[in-house]
């Protein structure tokens, strides 16, 4: 990972061009991550006894974006692309046989969902609701960065016990 192929935020900006340039910038972190690995390298659980793997970290956040920017903020009907046999679970993180290709189209298809949502807002003062709770795009742009940025640092950790790649 010599070559940096991520897009810097932008260090002076109004406040949307600068959350979504921190959310955008962690969204290229996962991918330069995953970056030149096998499948199966994807679907390696690296760090045990954990059975978190690269590829799961991908599905997740294909489902976080969908779920914070369709389901919360736009209130679309949107099924999760991985359900588990139970409401709530996590069913995403299990990889173990999951397809690379689709889960990257997926997340990809999330992303740029999400990006036309955040571009076509009139503010970031919009709000979507889960339940009883009420979210701010803002908030959501925020939080995404934090989901980001906490599971990066897992990916980090994956990816040196792969290959010993290490880097931001």
């Amino acid at each position: 990972m010599h070559d940096d192929p991520r897009n810097r935020p932008p260090q002076v900006g109004d406040e949307r061009a600068s959350l979504s340039g921190f959310l955008q910038y962690q969204r290229e972190t996962l991918a330069m991550k995953c970056a030149g690995l096998t499948d199966e390298q994807l679907r390696e659980p690296a760090v045990p006894p954990s059975d978190l793997t690269l590829l799961g970290l991908v599905r997740h956040l294909a489902e976080v974006e969908r779920s914070w920017f369709r389901r919360v903020l736009k209130d679309e009907v949107a099924p999760p692309h991985w359900p588990g046999p139970n409401p709530g679970e996590f069913a995403e993180f299990d990889a173990a046989d999951a397809d690379a290709d689709e889960a990257f189209r997926i997340w990809h298809e999330e992303c740029a969902r999400s990006r036309a949502t955040v571009e076509a807002a009139e503010s970031l003062d919009i709000i979507g609701s889960h339940g009883d709770e009420v979210f701010s795009l803002r908030y959501i742009l925020t939080h995404m960065i934090e989901e980001y940025a906490r599971h990066n640092g897992q990916a980090d950790l994956l990816r040196e016990r792969i290959d010993g790649t290490t880097g931001e």
